[in-house]
């Protein structure tokens, strides 16, 4: 069961602070030592390993905070900004009577999202204000299991597997991204060989069974946690069950650049941030090392879904990717459901102060609640945007993402060019065929920019559309292979009666609620033909 209430955290010497909770199966002591400055705005959870270190025995709390900074496990929960969880089971036996539900329980009560302080995640709805439950804050695509002696042996027989349970979004693989074992008394089994293991101080025979079940075996006869992880976990991540290699972005002559500015509180803000006078937004720069030195470059403003991050929106979805190819600057927008269309203006021009941006080339882009803001945008203040990418959501026209009216009169006749797309499996209200919302969103961009061809779809005669997704055909149509996903991109183009194709709708076979790097790079192919 989550946390009812929120943990009793103690500042340990040294800056480090401490809560403990018990839950049915384990007992969590979670100690977080001091990250980066930026860490209370900018959300660096999606990057930070999720370290469970199962301890052999029970430890009081003092002996915890030691046993985690001894190890050097402090040193790397501080490079980003996380924590270390101590893990110890509440049945009797300990770990010999323990099974992998344990475990499944463990990432049942862990959460990355955009509420978090001191180690946990405080839940929240956002359209009630409500709080909810609290959980232990951990990116489950990156659990790096440690275990010593008997925890170990738990660990090499029961998780060395294909595990599933509650994933990000619902039911999904949880399977550990690596492990490490240390004084085994069993001999492994793995049962999948993508699993990293480091095996310390461990017999032969032991060391043998470890090589040849996995591939990705590391043999120490010394513990260097922080050298392990370097070397090891920290290269991967395992998404949606998958073994992921992580980039290490200076390899590619990138630059990740996290800050923050503060922005006038404008009226119709209803998020957190309401009321005060001034607030901070946080966010991420990406770049080429090089990129400005010849001068202004495009900028691309990119918004995460709800409950997601800037970190999140970059690399889920490959944008920091696209940059690199295409030589823009990038700005991943943290928590931007806190901040109105208005702010956005003024966060814009923080950003032209800073960096060298070529004021006829900004554009935006956002998945889920992220596209909601961008048609914020486009309905607020569509003279700024060269074009726009709202990807997977839309709210009814005329409201913003809060919910409300907007406030003001929303556009009605500044064309501005849009590549809409979503997933043709999706089971949220994205496409025209799935919901009332997204039929009047679509007849309202064809008549912002007048686009030749009437947009006659009624959600009323699904059944009898010339096309199923959108309701009629475009003017052409294009198809783009992504073969990392064995999947389509199919894209209607519509003229307008200027001759120009400033209207682009997308949809994606096979994809759900998600935002995909092949989608992406066509979506910036388009909206790069434009300047305002």
């Amino acid at each position: 069961m989550a946390m009812k209430e929120m943990p009793h955290v103690r500042r340990e010497p040294g800056g480090m602070k401490y809560w403990e909770h018990t839950f049915d199966r384990f007992r969590a002591q979670v100690v977080v030592p001091e990250g980066d400055a930026l860490a209370d705005i900018v959300n660096f959870g999606f990057a930070a390993p999720y370290l469970l270190l199962f301890t052999e025995k029970k430890l009081n709390s003092e002996e915890a905070v030691a046993f985690a900074e001894e190890k050097g496990f402090t040193e790397i929960a501080a490079k980003y900004s996380g924590s270390v969880v101590l893990v110890y089971p509440t049945g009797e036996g300990g770990w010999e009577s323990a099974d992998e539900q344990l475990f499944i329980d463990l990432v049942a009560e862990s959460r990355i999202q955009q509420y978090y302080e001191d180690g946990f995640i405080k839940s929240r709805n956002r359209f009630t204000g409500e709080w909810g439950e609290y959980f232990i804050r951990g990116a489950i695509f990156r659990t790096c299991l440690y275990g010593w002696g008997s925890s170990a042996d738990y660990i090499a027989r029961c998780l060395l597997k294909k595990i599933d349970g509650l994933y990000l979004w619902g039911p999904g693989e949880i399977t550990p991204l690596g492990v490490s074992l240390a004084g085994l008394s069993v001999v492994p089994k793995p049962e999948r060989r993508d699993i990293p293991i480091v095996s310390i101080c461990n017999t032969p025979e032991i060391e043998k069974a470890i090589a040849e079940g996995s591939d990705y075996a590391f043999l120490r006869d010394e513990e260097d946690y922080v050298r392990d992880f370097r070397e090891v976990f920290g290269r991967y991540k395992r998404w949606c069950g998958v073994l992921c290699e992580e980039p290490e972005l200076s390899e590619y002559g990138m630059v990740e650049e996290p800050a923050c500015v503060t922005v006038k509180t404008s009226k119709d803000n209803m998020g957190d941030d309401a009321g005060t006078e001034t607030h901070r937004i946080g966010y991420i720069a990406w770049h080429a090392k090089d990129l400005f030195d010849n001068g202004p470059v495009p900028l691309v403003l990119a918004f995460h879904g709800g409950g997601d991050s800037a970190l999140h929106i970059a690399h889920v979805s490959g944008w920091w990717r696209v940059a690199m190819r295409n030589r823009f600057l990038l700005v991943t927008v943290e928590n931007h459901l806190n901040s109105t269309a208005t702010e956005m203006v003024e966060f814009i021009n923080h950003l032209k102060q800073k960096y060298p941006v070529d004021e006829s080339r900004i554009y935006a882009s956002g998945f889920s609640m992220g596209g909601c803001k961008s048609w914020d945008l486009f309905q607020e203040y569509p003279s700024l945007f060269a074009a726009l990418a709202p990807m997977d959501a839309t709210f009814e026209v005329g409201l913003n993402v809060f919910g409300k009216e907007a406030p003001c009169e929303i556009n009605r006749n500044v064309p501005v060019p849009v590549f809409y797309s979503g997933g043709e499996i999706t089971p949220l209200p994205e496409l025209p065929f799935q919901a009332e919302k997204c039929v009047d969103r679509i007849r309202n961009l064809f008549a912002v920019n007048g686009v030749k061809k009437p947009y006659t779809a009624e959600l009323s005669d699904v059944a009898n559309w010339v096309n199923p997704i959108w309701g009629i055909e475009g003017d052409s149509t294009e198809t783009f292979y992504d073969e990392s996903r064995d999947s389509v991109l199919t894209v209607h183009f519509f003229e307008s009666r200027d001759g120009v194709v400033r209207t682009a709708l997308g949809s994606i076979s096979g994809q759900g609620h998600e935002c995909r790097e092949h989608t992406c790079e066509y979506a910036w192919q388009f909206m790069s033909r434009f300047t305002r």
